[in-house]
């Protein structure tokens, strides 16, 4: 009977728990990849805006989904080493993003005003790299096949889908403003599955191989050094090793929906 006792409170200070939020969130995204030095580039940022909708299991666990958008880019003339220089390679993305996370709060909340938390999940996103031509005209990479994709003479290079599964994770800290709303910062990564987020991969392949398939645009923006000699095919032009990726920082605040009891 004791235990049936203990069971029944556990269930009613679980549902109590239970209730609904909203946050809204504004920050900073920024990439890391082939056209970046460092993990951290602060010329590859542009803003983020975000929603999130959140579910308390209990103090401790919380489910939330969400939608993300944010800016990226990244262009060779901001790096140091020659080679990435002489590339001269750039490209600009806006991303779009839904994802669905499990959250776990370090600390429990009915005893801290500021506590830590993190969290995990997967998410989906749509990316559309593109660049400026050299009379200034808005391009999209992906239809040109910058690297072959679409050839007949490289049959192993398919075109990479703008649309991918993502793994989002991070962390932050939360902090208690009344019973209605938190003030919360937010660090978080999106580990992907593509190295093609800016376009750039692998290896050059034959300038006249796109040439001959009426790929002027291609060849011009494969690679974009002024006065100097298209690279050899098979010289590198990215690292396909190490894949793309992606993070958003940003300032949230939490608003308490409801519970229910």
């Amino acid at each position: 009977m004791k235990c049936y006792v203990v069971l029944l409170l556990c269930i009613y200070q679980t549902c109590k728990a239970q209730q609904w939020e909203a946050e809204i969130l504004a920050g900073i995204a920024g990439y890391n990849g082939d056209l970046t030095e460092h993990v951290i580039s602060p010329k590859s940022m542009g803003p983020a805006l975000g929603v999130n909708l959140k579910y308390n299991f209990n103090d401790l666990f919380l489910a939330r989904g969400g939608i993300v958008w944010g800016q990226v880019q990244a262009n060779d003339k901001s790096n140091h080493q020659p080679d990435l220089r002489n590339r001269n390679l750039n490209f600009h993305s806006d991303i779009l993003e839904a994802n669905l996370c499990l959250e776990i709060n370090l600390l429990e909340p009915a005893f801290f005003s500021a506590y830590p938390y993190v969290f995990m999940g997967v998410g989906l996103f749509h990316f559309n790299p593109y660049t400026y031509d050299n009379t200034g005209k808005k391009t999209y990479l992906q239809p040109l096949g910058t690297e072959g994709q679409g050839l007949a003479a490289y049959p192993g290079r398919k075109p990479y889908s703008l649309t991918q599964i993502c793994l989002p994770f991070g962390g932050g800290i939360k902090i208690n403003l009344d019973k209605s709303f938190d003030l919360e910062y937010e660090l978080a990564g999106r580990s992907l599955f593509t190295d093609y987020l800016d376009d750039v991969s692998t290896t050059y392949v034959n300038k006249q191989s796109l040439m001959s398939d009426s790929r002027v645009k291609t060849a011009e923006l494969a690679y974009r050094q002024i006065h100097a000699p298209f690279p050899v095919e098979g010289d590198v032009r990215g690292n396909p090793k190490i894949k793309d990726w992606y993070f958003i920082t940003s300032l949230k605040l939490l608003i308490r929906l409801g519970r229910r009891l």
